[in-house]
């Protein structure tokens, strides 16, 4: 099995480079969805959230107001914290169980926003970022995602820098550009992946020799 962490920042593109990786093959294990997973209602994870937090991050129907909590979380760096502590443990379990699931001849892309920010790297054979200049991030979460300037400026400022997320890079996808532009590069990418994979495993030393 081929471990690969897939990380970017807000508004980088890595969503997309995700899908691209899936359908040449990847088994994709998505940290977001599995974020939204763990603290659906009636989970232990929302429960714990409810607790930090207050029922003013609940909807009419016991749900979790997103908007609500992010509001609350991107503008102050201790209740981040206080969310990644509840939130992180559990998608760190189930991305482990999925990954279990895969097989062992499987390339394991991990899509993961917050690689950098938590020291994940080591966990993974190899890292790709996405990556794209703030200002470009900045366009498309105001243009795209209906985020007013300072909500995204937060959201970002939420995440590891440019230059945090590149010196984790194994391999760097840079999507600063048209969307026509990203495609061959991800497919030179899963080129790379599968040439990885097949690399034979070099033998464990024991100890005595």
């Amino acid at each position: 099995m081929l471990k690969v962490g897939l990380t970017g920042g807000i508004g980088a593109g890595k969503s997309e480079v995700s899908r691209l990786l899936a359908g040449y093959g990847a088994v994709v294990v998505d940290a977001d969805r599995i974020a939204r997973e763990v603290v659906e209602p009636g989970t232990p994870g929302l429960a714990a959230v409810v607790r930090a937090f207050g029922d003013s991050v609940l909807t009419a129907d016991g749900s979790l107001d997103r908007p609500a909590l992010g509001a609350v979380v991107f503008a102050d760096q201790e209740r981040l914290r206080t969310l990644n502590a509840i939130v992180h443990p559990l998608v760190g379990a189930r991305s482990a169980e999925l990954e279990r699931a895969a097989g062992p001849d499987a390339i394991v892309v991990h899509d993961v926003p917050l690689l950098a920010e938590n020291g994940l790297a080591p966990l993974y054979d190899l890292v790709v970022v996405v990556d794209a200049a703030p200002a470009t991030q900045l366009a498309r979460l105001t243009a795209l995602r209906g985020m007013t300037e300072d909500e995204a400026r937060a959201r970002m400022a939420a995440q590891a820098t440019r230059e945090q997320r590149l010196a984790v890079a194994t391999l760097v996808i840079d999507n600063d550009g048209p969307l026509e532009a990203l495609e061959p590069q991800v497919r030179a990418v899963w080129k790379e992946l599968v040439a990885r994979a097949a690399e034979p495993v070099a033998p464990q030393e024991t100890v005595g020799d």
